[in-house]
C-alpha cells in the first residue's frame, strides 16, 4: 500500500475494508466531519485519543498513523506573534492572518478537561494555503 500522506493512507486503509467515510467514522465513534477532514488532507497532527481510536478502526498500529502526520515546526514565525495569535483565538477573532503567507487562518477552539475534570481551552489555527499551523 503506497502510504504518500495521512489522508492517501485513511482512505486506502478504508477503501479495503469496505467501509464508507460514515462508516469508519461510526466503527471509530469519532465524528463523520473529522474523518471528512482527516481524508481531505485538512487534519495534518492528531490528537492521541483520535489516533488510537483510528488505528483501532483501521486496523493498524499507531505508529503507521504517527509517521504520516504532518508535525511542522513554527521556527521561523516569532513566538510573540503564536501567542498573540492564541489570545485573539481565544477571545473569538474572526479573519486572522497566518504570518508566513498572509493567508487566511482556519481556526478554532478545542474543549479538552484535564484530569482534575477542569475545562481547558487550547487555540487552533491553520493556514489554509501553507503550512503555517499553531497545534498546541
Amino acid at each position: 500500500m503506497n502510504k504518500k500522506s495521512l489522508a492517501q493512507f485513511v482512505q486506502q486503509k478504508r477503501d479495503h475494508y469496505g467501509l464508507s467515510p460514515s462508516g469508519l467514522a461510526k466503527k471509530c465513534h469519532l465524528e463523520l466531519a473529522l474523518i471528512e477532514q482527516i481524508e481531505a488532507g485538512e487534519e495534518l497532527f492528531l490528537p492521541t485519543t483520535v489516533r488510537q481510536s483510528l488505528a483501532k478502526g483501521l486496523k493498524c498500529s499507531l505508529d503507521e498513523i504517527k509517521e504520516l502526520e504532518k508535525d511542522f515546526e513554527n521556527r521561523f514565525v516569532d513566538e510573540d506573534i503564536i501567542m498573540d495569535l492564541k489570545k485573539k483565538i481565544l477571545n473569538g477573532e474572526k479573519d486572522l492572518i497566518c504570518p508566513k503567507c498572509q493567508s487566511s487562518l482556519v481556526t478554532r477552539i478545542a474543549k479538552m478537561y484535564d484530569l482534575e475534570d477542569n475545562l481547558m481551552l487550547h487555540p487552533k489555527a491553520r493556514c489554509s494555503k501553507c503550512v503555517f499551523q499553531i497545534k498546541d
